[in-house]
Formats: structure tokens, sequence, C-alpha cells
């Protein structure tokens, strides 16, 4: 079963057991991925629809931060079961340690020597681990390391 067929039949599942708040967040998923597909006039596989749930994550991350910094902390609520119900959809997260290893790997592969060449590690370490890593926190993790080089 692919991730789209998944997101219908969770909005199916939805619609029976009549959870109006999860169906909601589901249909929010349909339409942006609806979207995508509209614009670039394709379908989107596996690996693009995880792109766009990566994306509607991020964006909620970003809303949570501006909500509290505006002292709203039942909307940044809310958006933080959205990113639960959305981070569902996604791989299996790697562990620190997994994502350390890939790191230090993609450094050596690519022959980084410091912040410099961190888009080239960047590129590598984003292929491996689309989806089951926050970039924002890899971005750091590599910054880090490529520093002390």
């Amino acid at each position: 079963m692919t991730l789209k067929e998944r997101i219908t039949e969770d909005m199916k599942a939805a619609m029976r057991s009549g959870d109006k708040e999860r169906l909601g967040h589901i249909r929010m998923l349909q339409a942006a991925i609806k979207q995508r597909e509209v614009d670039e006039r394709i379908t989107l596989d596996d690996a693009q629809v995880t792109a766009v749930l990566e994306k509607m994550i991020k964006q909620r991350r970003e809303a949570i931060a501006q909500f509290e910094a505006g002292g709203r902390a039942d909307l940044a609520a809310k958006e933080a079961v959205e990113i639960a119900l959305l981070q569902g959809y996604l791989p299996e997260q790697l562990s620190p340690v997994e994502l350390e290893g890939l790191v230090t790997a993609a450094i050596t592969e690519s022959g980084a020597a410091s912040v410099k060449d961190m888009g080239k590690v960047m590129a590598l370490v984003k292929a491996r681990a689309a989806g089951r890593a926050d970039m924002g926190a890899v971005s750091a993790l590599i910054k880090s390391k490529l520093a002390t080089a």
C-alpha cells in the first residue's frame, strides 16, 4: 500500500468513526498533496509525499514558535496535535546514534574539511535520511562536527 493510499484509508476510517478533528487534519494533508500534484502535473510517489509531509511539519514547528512567542498556548497545542498526526505517516525516525554515524560517514565520503563543505555533506545525508530525521537538527550536527574538524 502506498503512502497516499494509506492516507486515504485513514481518512475513510476517520469518517466512519466520526472523528471530525482527525478527519480535518487528514483532509488538509490530502489537499496539500493534491495541490502539489496539480501544480506540477504529476502523480506523487511515496518519496514526494514524504517531502510534502516534512514541509508541513516544518511549517507547524515554525507556527508553534510564533504562537508561543505571542502567548497563544492553545494554538501552539493545536499545531502540536497536527505534527503528531503528520509524523505518523513518516518512516521511523533515526536514533541519535544512527544519525551521528550517518553524518560521520557522509563527512568522510565527501572529504569535507570545513564548514564551507557543509552543502556536500548535507546533500549526502538528506538523500539517505529523507523523512527519517529533522533536517534542522541534522544541519546543526553537521555544522558542529565540521567546526571541530
